[in-house]
């Protein structure tokens, strides 16, 4: 059924000669890359507590979605039935396993963050999150990509971590000195997650003498979704011991979000190119656990002491 599904999606795309495509990419594509500028922005200038919400939800559900891909192990849609033909560039940013979608549990606990905060407030801004939800995952499908039950579990799974962000938040709200501990458990769940997918014994297939799927390059994007947890646990508690970094919204402050979002376009930008071929698995692997960190530790530490810092001397 979900292989006739996608090929009913493939049908229609060629029917209409990819006149939908580049907008399913552009949309596939925003939401693993740039679409984390927004909640940074958030961070900085609007709302620390919102930012910060969507970033532990967001970390909390790519570690989580990152071990179970590497645990199911579900081979592509094309490797499952020939007839899949991917549309566009659209089989470059799919890596790793299929099972769950990795860009749906992206961009769902981003959007449904903002949906969740915004909702009581801004209705109409709400809505248009649950939009963005539902063409991310949708575009997953139209593109070939992956199949319903990728995006329909990745879209429960973000749900059920955002509902548990909603909770730890409510109960630090009680008791903020618990906050550490938290921070604790997350850091060391990051690293037994990064040794599970590590070491944990893979089955491998072979077609014609050579490797199908290569587990081990499998693992280049759980390196950077496990590592993102662990670097926001270390980034956490840097700001909440010593820099305690307050987003204000004024014009000089929003100006200064604004350099600082141009600024991580850049760093998004030079992080994309880690996966040289050149390069051993293993240093990939690290490479993209390492970019993970920068990003995190730029939105959450570096940026934030450059912000205070300017808002001291103006003062």
């Amino acid at each position: 059924m979900d292989i006739e599904y996608l090929l009913l999606l493939q049908n229609f795309r060629n029917a209409i000669n990819d006149a939908f495509t580049p907008f399913m990419e552009m949309i596939s594509l925003y939401a693993i890359t740039t679409l984390c500028i927004v909640p940074a922005f958030v961070y900085w200038c609007v709302s620390k507590r919102m930012g910060l919400f969507t970033f532990t939800a967001w970390s909390l559900t790519t570690a989580f979605n990152a071990t179970l891909k590497l645990t199911v192990c579900a081979y592509r849609p094309w490797i499952r039935d020939a007839r899949i033909l991917p549309a566009g560039d659209a089989i470059a940013t799919a890596g790793g396993y299929s099972f769950p979608s990795g860009h749906t549990t992206t961009a769902t606990p981003i959007y449904g963050s903002f949906a969740t905060n915004l909702w009581k407030r801004m209705r109409f801004a709400a809505f248009i999150c649950i939009a963005g939800i539902l063409l991310t995952g949708f575009s997953r499908n139209y593109l070939g990509v992956h199949t319903p039950q990728d995006v329909l579990v990745g879209l429960a799974e973000s749900c059920l971590f955002i509902f548990a962000t909603f909770k730890i938040f409510k109960y630090l709200d009680a008791n903020p000195e618990k906050e550490k501990w938290f921070l604790l458990a997350g850091f060391i769940i990051g690293w037994i997650f990064l040794a599970y997918v590590t070491f944990k014994p893979y089955h491998v297939d072979y077609v014609n003498g050579k490797i199908l799927v290569d587990p081990q390059r499998m693992m280049i994007d759980a390196y950077g979704d496990v590592g993102q947890l662990i670097f926001f646990c270390v980034a956490r508690f840097i700001d909440k011991t010593w820099i305690k970094f307050k987003a204000e919204f004024n014009k000089v402050n929003v100006a200064y979000g604004i350099i600082g979002a141009v600024l991580l376009f850049f760093i998004i930008s030079l992080a994309s190119g880690h996966g040289s071929s050149t390069a051993s698995v293993q240093a990939q692997q690290w490479a993209k656990f390492a970019s993970r960190g920068v990003l995190i530790f730029y939105v959450m530490v570096l940026w934030p002491l450059v912000m205070k810092l300017l808002q001291k001397k103006n003062k």
